[in-house]
């Protein structure tokens, strides 16, 4: 019995069958768990096929369908399939939000429609979220993610920036403004920006969702302060940005406030050994907060100063950065190497951002303050992660905090640039060399077999 079996089970027609059978099996499976588990990996140099981290955690904060209106037609002379593109692209967002809604119209055979929509251009998209909408001309992460990000503002929000003393413009190009960059990213994220004179103003205006003040060069006038100091005592948000200069003016608002400002300068050992000067800081680890939630890029402050506080039951004080766990602050900082100096130098870390908040007038405060202007100037606001973060505490100050994240990056360049010579090898070793060498082996492996 024991030998029928063995036979039967190794007859070769029984074995076929068995294989084809476990094939059939292991393919239908493989069908199975494809069509019930969705498993995706993205090995481009760029990661072209993937959204940045930033955006797909944009969608998921996006309650409610976005639709996306395509005024393209089927074929464009100089663009070629438009929709296409379109499709394709959009499809990497529809994976992450399923009730992205796309809809091509052919501005072409339905002009009254194109009309209406105010559409100028072959291609040209209208995205719609929460009852509001944007026109796009061109398509990529940067742009399509900027714009999710506006529309998904619950409201209009205003941030004004305190001028009239040589303070810092939020819409300024000189290399000590805030425009290029911050500002700019301010407008892309929805934000309008004013600026505002309480030499004119009689107040800070109510609408006002954020204040911005940079540090001044001319000292301000009791009135001006007094009209701080009640935006300030009406539940006011602000930021302010102070530098490690003399207030001019605005001592009565860190006493309001609370804050030590001690005057010096944060000497960072740890920016020397990245080559950049020692008067800059770098912040690397920040401590749990909205603002710095999942933020993990690096932050230059140059010359910065330290912040510290008075405890008061009103405020609840919450560490943003701190820098300088080596270092020092230095009050009179020497020329050439720094050295810390016992009798006058304060040994680090140093805090140089803090953000606070108190419940006034039954709804929530909120202040940040930075030891330090520069880092989002003009000058310096590319390094590392700085408009990252100047974005992140203007959404927390405006209440804006689920749209708190890491900006999108641009792609890195992925072009593969060849001379001449080289494209003259690579041709010359696929169209001959390749060919010739599996010459050789087919004729050596025939050669040994007539031998054989």
């Amino acid at each position: 019995m024991g030998d029928t079996v063995r036979r039967f089970i190794t007859h070769p027609a029984l074995r076929n069958l068995l294989f084809v059978l476990l094939l059939l099996g292991a393919a239908s499976a493989a069908g199975y768990l494809a069509v019930r588990y969705s498993l995706q990996r993205d090995i481009t140099h760029n990661a072209s096929n993937s959204l940045m981290p930033a955006s797909v955690e944009l969608l998921e904060q996006l309650a409610g369908p976005v639709n996306v209106t395509v005024y393209a037609t089927e074929r464009d002379a100089r663009l070629g399939d438009i929709r296409k593109a379109i499709r394709d692209f959009l499809s990497l967002y529809q994976r992450y939000k399923p009730d992205l809604r796309l809809v091509f119209i052919d501005p072409e055979k339905e002009a009254g429609k194109a009309r209406a929509a105010g559409i100028q251009l072959n291609g040209e998209m209208v995205v719609e979220y929460a009852g509001r909408s944007e026109h796009l001309t061109q398509i990529n992460e940067q742009t399509f993610t900027g714009t999710l990000l506006r529309l998904a503002h619950s409201r209009d929000q205003t941030v004004m920036y305190l001028e009239g003393h040589g303070e810092r413009k939020l819409d300024g190009v000189a290399n000590h403004d805030l425009g290029e960059l911050f500002g700019a990213k301010l407008r892309q994220n929805g934000f309008r920006l004013n600026s505002l004179n309480l030499a004119l103003a009689q107040e800070v205006p109510a609408n006002v969702s954020v204040l911005v003040i940079t540090h001044p060069q001319l000292d301000l006038m009791p009135g001006e302060t007094d009209k701080l100091l009640r935006y300030v005592d009406r539940g006011g948000n602000l930021l302010w940005l102070v530098d490690a200069e003399p207030l001019r003016g605005l001592e009565a608002l860190a006493e309001k406030l609370d804050l030590l400002l001690p005057p010096g300068i944060v000497i960072d050992p740890t920016a020397a050994e990245m080559n950049a000067p020692a008067t800059w800081s770098l912040g690397a680890s920040y401590s749990p907060h909205a603002v710095t939630r999942n933020f993990n890029l690096i932050t230059a402050f140059p010359e910065a100063r330290s912040i510290s506080w008075n405890e008061n039951p009103e405020w609840e004080h919450h560490m943003l950065v701190e820098v300088a766990a080596r270092g020092w602050v230095s009050r009179y900082p020497a020329e050439g190497k720094p050295r810390f100096d016992k009798q006058h130098d304060t040994p680090g870390p140093a805090v140089i951002a803090v953000a606070m908040q108190r419940s006034i007038n039954d709804r929530e405060q909120r202040i940040v303050v930075v030891g330090n202007g520069a880092f989002l100037s003009n000058s310096f606001a590319g390094n590392g992660g700085n408009v990252d973060l100047g974005v992140n505490m203007v959404n927390w100050l405006a209440s804006e905090e689920h749209l708190i994240t890491v900006q999108p990056r641009a792609a890195r360049d992925s072009n593969l640039a060849l001379s001449q010579t080289q494209l003259t090898v690579i041709s010359a070793g696929f169209l001959i060399i390749v060919p010739l060498l599996l010459a050789g082996v087919g004729g050596y492996i025939w050669w040994k077999r007539r031998r054989a």
